[in-house]
Parts: structure tokens; sequence; C-alpha cells
């Protein structure tokens, strides 16, 4: 081949090349930066007597600008957020009247970026200073997968049925499920830190490294899958953790007070509570010192509810303790009074109403306590009796029957009424040495008439007695109509509360708790009291009725 081809062969190459470059760099079009941006903030509520809003802090924003493909905001508060549209609302949630930093880039075509800034002064009024309090300690405080509890993991439907948008319906995870395979087990190792920074509520996930991703989400770190799936996602960084109310359909419920705390928290920078499901808001359902039940609308599908379960003492996968062997147990099959080789009373209306400032005085009349027809009936009545209004009756098993761990089946039929109390519950037997609360108290079931059908479950303990008992709490129907079975089990590691076999409260248990010595069984049926308050007038008489008591270890 001659020289002069070969020259003109690189020529022709060359000019080729040219032309393509020339091609691509066409494809980016005008790459000029974004010109006359321009923002606008709406603060939402304002009045000329109002003029930093209605207490709710939001406030709408709205870029504007020339040769713009897309907007970002970044905010004094230490969030940001991408909006393609250039039109944002955001809730400022600090308490009182603060001055924030506004800043929006806006990117063009090949990434070129503007940016402006501004400033807005807003009022905000919302504030849960007993949730920041319980998530951190004051200071901070680290969270983990409740992997031993059923429902840890869960999906509903979010919309307007009150009677099932509130749990997860649709799906609820096994006692340490997830840890079955590899492609799920990495969910366990995630330890969520909420920690106080001055005035600023943080964040902290430590996923290992690995993050479990909801399927539709896979592709956010590369990879794709028909189910859920661990992925390697580095999730690490503190973010800042912002407090709102609650807007979700749960708020609507006529019952949403015993469903919902209320309190939404809502995470910067893409923050997440361990399951990636494209969202970073979380709807507080219930929160006690070591016990947090969430709920967050699943990202790109709203009629969608996830459900996450955590606690503040990390889960072990030990075997979960069998209790099968019936040790004690009263069937009340014979007519008359109670048996006494299994039950004693308390009687009168004890020291300042037993405590809790309540209207009845306690007997072991047949009137107020007897077994007929198969079933235990414990009745309280408006009447005089013993100085007080109301007569009813409390049993005991006090000195007849202790026990340490084990599972408690009682099936009942509670009493109706505003202003009834009924309680199936255990004391620790050691009160008389160690003065309640050190001894412990275990409230399986408590029920009260102005809030029919919600069943309370709650422990109390040194720092959690009274009003500060750590509770829980589900709606179950028909419980003054209809026998249900109300159960606890009672383990080293955990006191957890059953009605119906649905989980209504779990407490981990340690050597620092009094739950690690004897106890033993109450029934009762209280009237009034700073419990089960005001009394209707037009109440008469009303019975709990129990079928069983059974006990195994």
């Amino acid at each position: 081949m001659s020289k002069k081809i070969i020259i003109n062969i690189v020529l022709l190459f060359a000019l080729v090349l040219a032309i393509s470059c020339q091609n691509d760099d066409h494809s980016f079009g005008d790459l000029s930066a974004p010109a006359n941006l321009k923002i606008t903030a709406e603060i939402i509520g304002k009045t000329a007597a109002a003029p930093n809003g209605d207490g709710s802090g939001m406030v709408k924003f709205t870029a504007k600008g020339d040769n713009t493909v897309s907007y970002k905001y970044a905010f004094s508060d230490g969030t940001s957020e991408n909006s393609p549209s250039g039109i944002f609302t955001k809730r400022f949630t600090k308490t009182g009247l603060n001055k924030y930093t506004v800043t929006v880039i806006a990117s063009g075509r090949g990434g070129v970026a503007t940016n402006i800034t501004t400033e807005v002064e807003v009022l905000s009024n919302f504030r849960d200073d007993e949730a920041v309090q319980l998530l951190t300690d004051g200071t901070s405080k680290k969270w983990y997968w409740s992997a031993s509890e059923p429902g840890h993991l869960g999906v509903g439907q979010n919309n307007g049925d009150a009677t099932k948008n509130y749990f997860p319906n649709y799906y609820s995870a096994g006692v340490w499920e997830k840890a079955a395979s590899p492609a799920s087990s990495c969910l366990y190792d995630n330890v969520l830190t909420f920690s106080k920074d001055g005035d600023a509520l943080k964040f902290e996930l430590d996923n290992g490294g690995s993050t479990f991703f909801n399927a539709a989400f896979a592709s956010v770190a590369g990879g794709s899958s028909p189910s859920d799936i661990c992925l390697a996602y580095n999730a690490t960084g503190k973010k800042t953790v912002s407090l709102s109310p609650s807007e979700s359909v749960v708020m609507a419920n006529p019952n949403h007070a015993t469903q919902t705390r209320g309190t939404t928290m809502s995470f910067s920078d893409g923050g997440f509570m361990g399951y990636y499901i494209g969202q970073n808001s979380y709807e507080i359902l219930s929160i006690t010192a070591n016990r947090m039940v969430v709920r967050a609308v699943m990202g790109g599908d709203p009629s969608l509810a996830w459900y996450h379960i955590f606690t503040t003492v990390k889960p072990s996968q030990a075997p979960p303790a069998e209790y099968t062997k019936l040790v004690w147990f009263d069937e009340f099959n014979t007519d008359g009074a109670p048996d006494p080789a299994k039950w004693t009373y308390d009687l009168g209306k004890g020291d300042s109403g037993w405590g809790n400032n309540e209207k009845q005085n306690y007997t072991n009349s047949a009137t107020n306590v007897i077994v007929q027809g198969g079933s235990l009936k414990i009745t309280a009545k408006k009447e005089a009796s013993g100085g007080a209004d109301y007569s009813s009756a409390r049993l005991k098993t006090d000195g007849k029957f202790k026990f340490t761990y084990g599972k408690v089946e009682i099936k009942a039929k509670l009493p109706i009424g505003v202003g009834t109390w009924p309680a199936i519950w255990m004391l620790g037997s050691n009160y008389a040495t160690k003065p309640w609360p050190a001894c412990g108290e275990i409230d399986i079931m408590e029920h009260v008439g102005k809030n029919q059908n919600v069943i309370l479950s709650t422990l109390h303990y040194p720092g959690h007695s009274g009003g500060d008992g750590n509770t829980g709490s589900k709606t179950i129907a028909n419980v003054s109509t209809e026998f249900h079975v109300y159960k606890t089990v009672w383990s080293p590691a955990s006191v957890q509360t059953f009605a119906d076999d649905v989980l209504i409260h779990s407490v981990p248990n340690d050597g620092t708790l009094p739950f690690n010595s004897d106890f033993f069984l109450i029934l009762n049926v209280a009237m009034g009291g700073n419990l089960g308050g005001i009394i209707d007038p037009a109440f008469t008489q009303s019975s709990m009725e129990v079928d069983y008591v059974r006990v195994y270890q």
C-alpha cells in the first residue's frame, strides 16, 4: 500500500471520528447554565394577624428558571429534597418561630447547575418530647428488629377501611422468619441508633453493608429480583429526623387514638428504617421505653402500608420457650362458691380505694361472685356496700398457688358499661417484702367500658408505676358479647400477652426486672377509678364471666 493511500485512510478515519464527536456533543443540546432562577415561598396559613403561618410549619416553595431540567431544595435544618417540577411543600418541625435558609439548586442539560438562596421565617407548634425521650433516652439509644416477636415485619392495606387499615392484615412475618434464608437474613443485622444533637433528633442505620430490599426497589442497589432480597448498599451517615403530625388514613378512624400515636418521623437524605420500601417517612403507632411499632406507606404503591416492630434488647435466636405441661387449672364446673383450695379474696374498699380511687366494695357474697353453669361470674352491682356505692369481687391465688415462668390462658367474656374496669392480672408474691412496684405486676388484660373493645396489657415495675406503665393495646371485637382467650407467655427472655393469639404487648425480660420470681393470679371487676373513669349513672350491674383458667409450664 502506498504512503499516500495510508495518509488518506488516516484522514478519512479522523474525519469520521470528528463527525461522530460532533453528533455526541449535539445530543446534549444547549449546555447553557440555568438562568433567571427565581423562588417564591408561600407560608401556609399566613394572614395579617399571623404573618408566620398557622403553626403547622408548612411552606409551599415554587422555583422557576430558564434552561432548567430539575430542581433540588436544601434546607438549613439538615434536610433536602429533589423536585423535578420545582414545586415542593415542606413542613418545618422545630418548635417555635424559626428562620431557615433555603437553597435551590437548578440543574440544566449535561449537569450544569445554578443556585439561589432565600430565607423564610415560620411558626411550628407541633412537638412530641415524650417520643424523643423514648427514642433516645435523652442521649442515644440503639434499636433492633424484634425478630423473636410474630409480626415484626408485615404489610396491610392503606385505605379508608377503619377495620383493617391499622395492622398488617395481608402478611405478618413469623418469629425469625427472615433468618431462614441468606437472601433475607441481613435484615436482622440492622442497628438503628436515635440520638439527640442539641435540639436536633438524629438517626443512623448500621446495616452491616447489606440492605434488605423490597423487590420493586432492587434497582436502587443495582440489582434485580422477583422477590425481596439482600443487596450490598451503603446506608451509613447520620440523618436528621423531623417529627410532624400524622396525616395517614389511620388518623381518620373513629378509634385512631388507640391505634396510632399520631406522630410521623421523616428522615433526611433518603434515610430509612432497615427495610427498603422507597419511603423515608414513618408513622409511630406506639412506643414505649423498649418497644416501637411504626407504619409506612410503600413508595410508588399507596395501596400498601408496611409495619415494623423494634426493640431495644437485641433478640437472641434461642428456641422459644415451650410451655405445654398443664400444672394448675380451674374449669369452674362445680356450681357454688369458687373452690377454696384454689382461690381466696381481697375484701373491702382498701386503703384509698385500692390505690386507684375506685368506687366499689369487694365482697365474697354469692351476688358478687359465684360459679354457675360452667363459668365463674364476677358481678359488679350498683348498691350500697361497705360504705361504697357499688359492690364487686376480687379473687386471687395468693397463698394457694404461685409460679415462675409459664403460659397462662384465661377464657373470658367481659362486662359492659361505662365505668366498668375488669382485669386479669398477676402480682409478685414477694409484695410484702418488696412493695409495689418493686414486686412487679403483669396485667394480662384490662378493659374499660368508656373504650369498648380496646384491650390493654401493661407491665408495672420500678420506673413504670401508675400511669407510666409499659403498656400496649389492641382493638378486639365483641369482648363483652363473646368469649375470648387472654394469654401471657412469660419466660426469662420476654413477657408477651395475647388476645385470641393476636399479640397485644411484648416486653423483653432480663435480670434487672422483677419478672423472674413467683407471681400469683388475680381476677376482679373494679368500678370507676383512675382508669375506669366516670361511671354511667344508668349502670345497674354487669359481669365478667370466666370459662377457665389454665397455667402451663
